[in-house]
């Protein structure tokens, strides 16, 4: 009994303390500070309810301290759901109809326009960003007032190639980087792990077997931990803002990944902002239910920092919101044009008011989120009024439509095409679309693209073909359903179906691009550069991707002078375009004009030291001018940036061979006989050949 008495005694004790240090310890609010260090994390691909803090299933201890001692938003969104347009957003404080940024694919954020970067770096902050995926690669736009922007991806992360950096290598470029600082800094970390593909570290993939995405989440909040412990013991404080650009549909509303919808899965994001380090006080966390949107986030950086308020901008400080633990309703804008940039689905238009969530559709949707957070139960046709002060509402954001998105590089295109993006091109704008353009109506379709891909990449290329002819049955009118189906036949070495499909989407009406492009392309490679040339000639614009393909043509005709003026003119107006300058290099080098193409292909690599290519073509004027030692180190170098660079592979075999270095040939030599294909019999016995002579 006696043991029992001291037991509860000592468990009232415990609750006592707890009871006054919570007493004690002031609520988490936002002071300003222009002495404090900030710092923006961005995490890739995050579910608002993935996380520990929000009573997700992810293990996110680092995540979920930060909540404990600052302020976490339970009902914070972005405006729109991919990459590139929703850290515009975050950077620049605007919603994508301002910022023009409507896709991941064919647009560049404004020169001109002021970020968080920008404006911080005029206040005397050191600037720094360290990016994780591709969609923020400096091409696009985002890297404009940062000291440092470090988009280097590094080696491949999946056999897609190089378009990824795991979570822990970002973090450890930001720790380097903020370990050289002496003043305050604004930096920017950007882990883009739980996007898909899901493939955690062994070790989370093991905790989590049924359900890689929380194996991912969970694996970055890890990853995060050294950078956040770091702060934690800096004397300098520092603010932490954590967000995500976007959600994760999970197969929720038949959304497997994201792009095509805009419901919570998506839309809705984790928001936590606290102050850490030695220089921090000591506060007890606070959780805030009123509305917060990105376009909050700029004005609170310059409101934590001290600096000038943007009177133009959409959105307003957290500080407020945060001192009061409450505020009024700021309705929100929000966005998905992906499948209308890329597919001409109808474009999704909403707003968000209080709990009450409208999405503008050829099949409107109404949903309160108080009684429905799931949005299983559209109210559109039975809450008319409301619905009609919604889209009143809507109208009084001035939303421009989607621009025709500009012509991209095939190098841009197939990265983020690799990336799972719908990105393939500009469909053809249109004033009127109908219930059957609804994206409602024609997820199945999205649903099939994701099976088909998959099919192949598990090689059942066959099932791949029959869902992809099965999509353009049903909608004849879905690019990107023939392009796959295309390339298929071309890898497997049927040309002439792959020619066949892609004229049967012209005839079908198609108009984007790049399916004439790829046609082009396809021709000129299959022996008839003559087809390939006078579809390429019709084009009257200035398409990177088109000249390109136009130069090769010529290049396959034996028209050099042609294509040699076709790739400059690509220069006179892109001089930065790495692409063109590799193309003017294997001009020359075709032609043995060795010094020509050196020059052309070094300022391809100082201009884009990723182009494979160009490292390539490089080596082997290297090798044919005697200097053999530089030509390996340059088609490393192609490795490097492409695993599958089948041509430096070969060569790396031959000449490490030839100079007596067995070991790496033979680890190079392995290598291309796993991933070169049937086609190049005669090269795979060569390579055969040779690993023989040296085992």
């Amino acid at each position: 009994m006696k043991r029992l008495v001291v037991a509860g005694v000592v468990v009232l004790a415990l609750v006592a303390a707890g009871l006054w240090f919570w007493l004690r310890t002031p609520s988490f609010t936002l002071r300003t500070d222009a002495n404090r260090n900030l710092l923006l994390v961005t995490i890739d691909t995050l579910r608002a309810d993935a996380v520990g803090a929000y009573g997700g299933r992810a293990l996110t201890p680092h995540l979920d301290r930060l909540a404990a001692r600052g302020a976490r938003f339970t009902f914070a969104h972005a405006h729109t759901v991919v990459t590139l347009p929703s850290h515009a957003s975050i950077l620049a404080g605007r919603y994508p109809y301002e910022h023009g940024i409507r896709d991941n694919t064919g647009y560049r954020f404004p020169a001109a326009m002021p970020t968080a970067a920008t404006l911080l770096k005029a206040q005397g902050f050191a600037t720094g960003a360290f990016i994780g995926g591709f969609p923020l690669d400096r091409r696009f736009g985002l890297d404009a007032g940062f000291d440092t922007y470090d988009d280097r991806l590094g080696a491949a992360t999946s056999d897609d190639g190089e378009r990824e950096r795991r979570a822990d290598a970002v973090v450890a470029s930001a720790l380097e980087w903020i370990g050289r600082q002496t003043g305050p800094w604004f930096a920017w970390v950007h882990v883009y792990d739980p996007h898909v593909t899901y493939a955690a570290p062994a070790e989370w993939a093991s905790r989590f077997p049924a359900d890689p995405y929380l194996a991912e989440v969970s694996w970055t909040d890890a990853a995060l931990g050294p950078l956040l412990d770091r702060l934690a013991a800096q004397p300098r404080a520092t603010l932490v803002v954590a967000t995500s650009d976007h959600g994760e549909g999970l197969g929720d509303h038949g959304e497997l990944t994201h792009s095509v919808f805009a419901y919570e899965t998506t839309l809705h994001v984790p928001l936590i902002v606290a102050e850490t380090g030695a220089g921090a006080s000591d506060t007890r966390g606070v959780t805030i239910d009123a509305p917060t949107r990105h376009v909050d986030l700029l004005p609170t950086l310059l409101d934590a920092a001290g600096a000038p308020a943007v009177a133009t901008l959409p959105g307003a400080s957290l500080s407020g919101l945060i001192a009061r633990g409450s505020g009024d309703d700021r309705p929100s804008y929000f966005e998905a044009m992906s499948a209308t940039v890329g597919r001409g689905w109808a474009p999704l238009r909403g707003v968000l008011a209080a709990r009450d969530k409208y999405i503008d559709l050829p099949i409107p949707e109404l949903y309160d989120l108080a009684a429905d957070p799931a949005e299983l139960r559209n109210e559109a046709a039975t809450r008319t009024d409301r619905a009609r002060v919604l889209q009143n509402l809507l109208k009084t954001f001035n939303v421009a439509p989607p621009g025709r998105p500009g012509a991209e590089t095939p190098e841009t295109r197939e990265r983020l095409r690799s990336l799972g993006y719908i990105s393939g091109g500009s469909a053809a704008a249109r004033d009127v679309y109908t219930e059957a353009d609804d994206p409602k109506r024609l997820i199945e379709l999205e649903q099939t693209l994701h099976r088909a891909l998959a099919a192949y990449q598990q090689g059942r290329a066959d099932e791949a073909v029959a869902l992809l002819r099965g999509i353009i049955t049903k909608r004849p009118d879905t690019e990107d359903a023939y392009r796959r189906l295309a390339l298929i036949y071309w890898r497997s070495g049927n040309a002439g179906a792959a020619i066949a499909t892609l004229e049967a989407a012209l005839r079908a009406g198609i108009t984007q691009s790049e399916v004439k492009i790829k046609l082009g392309q396809y021709l000129a490679e299959a022996g008839q550069p003559g087809r390939a040339i006078a579809l390429l000639e019709t084009f009257t614009e200035v398409d990177p991707d088109a000249l390109i393909a136009l130069g090769n043509a010529y290049v396959a005709a034996g028209r050099r002078a042609d294509a040699l003026k076709t790739f400059r003119r690509l220069l006179d107006v892109d001089p930065k375009n790495g692409l063109a300058h590799e193309n003017i290099g294997v001009v020359h080098l075709q032609a043995r004009e060795y010094g020509p193409a050196e020059i052309s292909l070094r300022r391809a690599i100082d201009l884009d030291p990723r182009l494979a290519g160009a490292h390539t073509a490089l080596g082997v004027v290297l090798a044919s001018t005697g200097r053999r030692d530089e030509a390996i180190e340059a088609w490393k170098r192609a490795v490097d940036s492409d695993p599958s660079e089948l041509h430096a592979l070969f060569n790396l075999t031959l000449n490490l061979a030839g100079a007596g270095r067995a070991a790496e040939a033979r680890s190079y030599g392995e290598r291309f006989l796993s991933l070169a294909p049937p086609g190049l019999a005669a090269d795979r016995a060569q390579i055969r050949k040779i690993l023989d002579a040296i085992r």
